[in-house]
């Protein structure tokens, strides 16, 4: 395996042309199918979609090829977001799994793959292994005979709004009654053929910005609040209710208040806990790096809050374990079971809008008589770093009076409710450190503190 690749619980990724090849993705396809032809116990077909990258027809015609020239057939969805690729493989009965070609949220030279089971769940760790070992070793391949055909689909994407529009705890009639007026960025991902169906299903008007799906990125395409310039100024311009910006896959949702304002990818999770979490009283379940907001919104409606290491995979098999109804990742990324089990950014828009409705508030108000937090993020890259040496001397200095949790690299939790969490990135070449506290200097001060401590390890 190319060492530019990025192998994880999150997927494989890489830059196109580099590590990430049509050699490398024909191979991946071929090893995936290897892998869910040895467990099915029936012949079916492999679902194949994409999102709007650049690269990504290529990348998607040799995955193909992959899978078929094991003997398997595959359909093709189309440009299609993450999570209807998710609740296609799951709701197909002739499915045997999935693989869509995307990097989420990743700058646009990446790309790579998500490989998905029969479930419509991303594969467990050890099946990713599984698939990894395929990789690396020997694929037996099928003579033409046996070589799997090619099929495309369409409707993936309206089968997945009408999903959520007949979720009980969505209710149609009360949110199109407050015509909400939404400014939508999808960063020329695949988020506007599902995004704006669904919310004008629920009676919004909506303004959208860069909504041609053709993966030519205006921006960096991570839904961060310093990347969102240009939907505050949209909002604010169009006097919209609430602006929604998802990244090119579209499984994460970040908001912006009436008023222009970002308020964070956390909110997204925060506030689709509190509504669900009431109706449906069960363990929450979110990452290491999530937000205080998350354990607040979880206090507030009388749940425990259980935490696992980063990556969707991590949550989803805890969420299963103890029956949770509601969970997901800080980063925007709401997991709710009434529906499937993956993050989807068109259900956390859906799910907002039902808890502004109900509130009978904007979203700024909500916002500002809630606690608040700062956050802080610090990316080192990993050329020359020492990882488990920069773990080892984090949790060397440990304050006495810190909590410490290793999950997945370091997390210290300090009693005034400050944190920090230090790990090797999963999607990219890089060390993340994360702080949160209640004012910017402490979690300014806490950052500082791990960054000095991990780059004596380069």
């Amino acid at each position: 395996m190319s060492r530019s690749l990025i192998v994880s619980a999150s997927g494989i990724r890489g830059i196109v042309g580099r590590g990430l090849t049509p050699e490398v993705a024909v191979r991946y396809g071929a090893a995936f199918a290897t892998h869910i032809a040895a467990g099915a116990r029936r012949r079916g077909h492999v679902l194949i979609g994409r999102d709007s990258r650049v690269s990504g027809s290529v990348l998607l015609d040799a995955v193909s090829a992959g899978v078929r020239a094991v003997g398997l057939d595959v359909c093709d969805l189309g440009i299609v977001a993450t999570p209807t690729g998710l609740l296609a493989v799951e709701e197909d009965e002739a499915a045997v799994g999935g693989l869509l070609v995307t990097a989420s949220h990743n700058p646009a030279p990446w790309n790579g793959f998500k490989l998905v089971a029969r479930e419509g769940r991303f594969l467990s760790p050890a099946a990713g292994r599984d698939v990894q070992r395929r990789f690396e070793g020997e694929i037996e391949y099928a003579g033409s005979a046996r070589m799997g055909e090619r099929s495309a689909r369409e409707g993936a994407g309206r089968a997945h709004v009408e999903r959520i529009l007949s979720l009980p705890i969505i209710d149609r009639e009360l949110i199109a009654s407050n015509a909400f007026h939404v400014a939508l960025d999808c960063v020329r991902g695949a988020g506007a053929p599902i995004m704006l169906p669904l919310l004008e299903s629920l009676g919004c008007r909506v303004s959208g910005l860069d909504l041609e799906p053709d993966g030519r990125f205006p921006r960096p395409p991570e839904p961060l609040v310093e990347n969102l310039g240009r939907l505050s100024e949209r909002v604010t311009e169009v006097g919209a209710d609430v602006g929604f910006a998802v990244d090119p896959d579209v499984d994460r949702l970040a908001l912006v208040d009436e008023n222009g304002r970002p308020v964070g990818e956390d909110w997204t999770l925060a506030l689709a806990v509190e509504l669900v979490a009431a109706r449906e009283p069960a363990p929450v379940v979110t990452n290491l790096s999530a937000s205080r907001l998350i354990q607040d919104a979880a206090d507030r409606v009388g749940v425990p809050l259980l935490r696992t290491p980063v990556a969707e995979a991590n949550v989803v098999a805890r969420m299963l374990e103890v029956g949770s109804s509601i969970g997901g990742e800080g980063n925007g990324g709401v997991i709710y079971g009434g529906l499937h089990l993956t993050r989807d950014a068109p259900l956390a828009a859906a799910l907002i809008l039902q808890f502004l409705a109900e509130s009978r508030s904007t979203l700024g108000a909500v916002v500002d008589e809630r606690a608040s937090y700062r956050i802080v993020k610090r990316t080192i890259s990993r050329e020359g770093l020492g990882v488990e040496e920069a773990l080892a001397a984090i949790a060397a200095a440990a304050p006495s009076g810190a909590e410490l949790d290793r999950q997945d690299g370091i997390r210290l939790e300090w009693p005034d409710g400050s944190w920090i969490h230090a790990r090797p990135s999963g999607t990219e070449p890089i060390f993340r450190i994360m702080a949160e506290a209640p004012r910017e200097a402490l979690a300014d001060e806490r950052a500082d503190w791990v960054d000095a401590l991990v780059r004596r390890a380069v």
